[in-house]
């Protein structure tokens, strides 16, 4: 049993509710954001990525990393949860955290065990901000893998696909709340995962560069555009706190009254002391030199390193940036740029 059909949420979440503490998306205006589900609420589907990303769930704002004399206490606290509503951008950002945090040189035990008691549901596009930008860098409007349930939303209901042996399970656990899925259904949501990649597509359009990102990117880093970027820039470090891929954190002490924790917090590149060192040196005091090296991790040193770009197309970092900053503007600029540098040799 792996693809199944259901007429309500309801069906997929009471169940799931009973086992663990299941995150779904609310409606507020125009945007999504997490909360606890309620068998007594309503469920929504979300037609579009949620304001926030399941970064929060797997690698949390701040926790105790550590304290002495004793034992961390988080292990003993993580419990088997759920969350519905991820998208293809947010399975391949978790993806890429794993990359930093479940390495088997550098394993975090904290994110090792909430990824592995996570149970993970996500969901098709359907109507992509005008922000979204996932096509660009390897995405698609419906999720590709990384699930253990994929949701498809159809005109009489939704279609429930497994990608996982947990997720098999779990529909087989409970198949007498599902149906057959009619053929007609398939290819209703076929065809509508076609126009969302469309639509996508044509979000992108006048962002198609014929130039690797990587090397639009390398090859711009001495570009005086990243000082005229960073004009506009108020340091909010929106952009970091929100984007599903940035890991940065900050490690500080703290003295209780019988032992010591070390907690540890989220940090950002663009943060103006972030590389201040010993003596109160900073190699990036310049914000210009941190708006760079922001796009050099993301599309250089990270792809670099473990052979994927960094950045997952969501568009988030467009929507919060306070100074109105748009990465896929920057790129494009780096683009043109570069384009009549060469002209100008021949």
């Amino acid at each position: 049993m792996d693809t199944v059909f259901i007429s309500k949420l309801k069906f997929l979440f009471d169940p799931l509710e009973r086992e663990m503490p299941l995150y779904v998306p609310r409606k507020e205006g125009s945007y999504y954001s997490f909360v606890r589900y309620i068998p007594s609420g309503n469920a929504e589907y979300n037609q579009l990525r949620l304001c926030t990303s399941a970064k929060e769930f797997l690698f949390p704002l701040r926790e105790i990393a550590a304290v002495f004399p004793g034992e961390s206490e988080t292990e003993t606290e993580i419990k088997p949860f759920a969350v519905f509503g991820l998208k293809d951008c947010d399975l391949r950002a978790i993806a890429i955290l794993d990359k930093v945090f479940a390495d088997e040189e550098f394993r975090d035990p904290s994110y090792v065990q909430r990824r592995e008691k996570m149970f993970i549901i996500s969901s098709d596009c359907i109507e992509p901000a005008e922000s979204c930008c996932c096509s660009l860098f390897g995405g698609q409007a419906y999720p590709q893998g990384n699930y253990d349930l994929n949701v498809s939303k159809i005109t009489d209901g939704f279609i429930v696909q497994a990608g996982s042996d947990k997720g098999r399970a779990f529909l087989r656990a409970n198949e007498g709340l599902f149906a057959e899925v009619p053929h007609s259904a398939l290819q209703e949501r076929d065809g509508s995962r076609q126009a969302a990649q469309q639509e996508l597509e044509k979000n992108t359009r006048e962002f198609q560069f014929d130039t690797p990102i990587r090397e639009l990117v390398l090859n711009g880093r001495d570009s005086e555009l990243f000082g005229q970027e960073a004009k506009g820039c108020v340091e909010c470090q929106a952009c970091t706190r929100i984007c599903p891929t940035c890991h940065c954190f900050y490690l500080y002490d703290r003295k209780k009254e019988d032992y010591y924790d070390k907690m540890k917090i989220w940090d950002s590149c663009v943060r103006t002391d972030f590389t201040t060192v010993a003596g109160g040196e900073n190699p990036r005091q310049r914000l210009a030199d941190r708006s760079r090296h922001r796009l050099l991790h993301k599309f250089v040193y990270f792809l670099d390193r473990y052979g994927i770009q960094m950045c997952v197309g969501c568009g988030r970092c467009v929507d919060a940036c306070a100074g109105e900053t748009d990465i896929r503007q920057v790129l494009k600029k780096l683009s043109e740029e570069q384009d009549s540098k060469r002209k100008a040799k021949r």
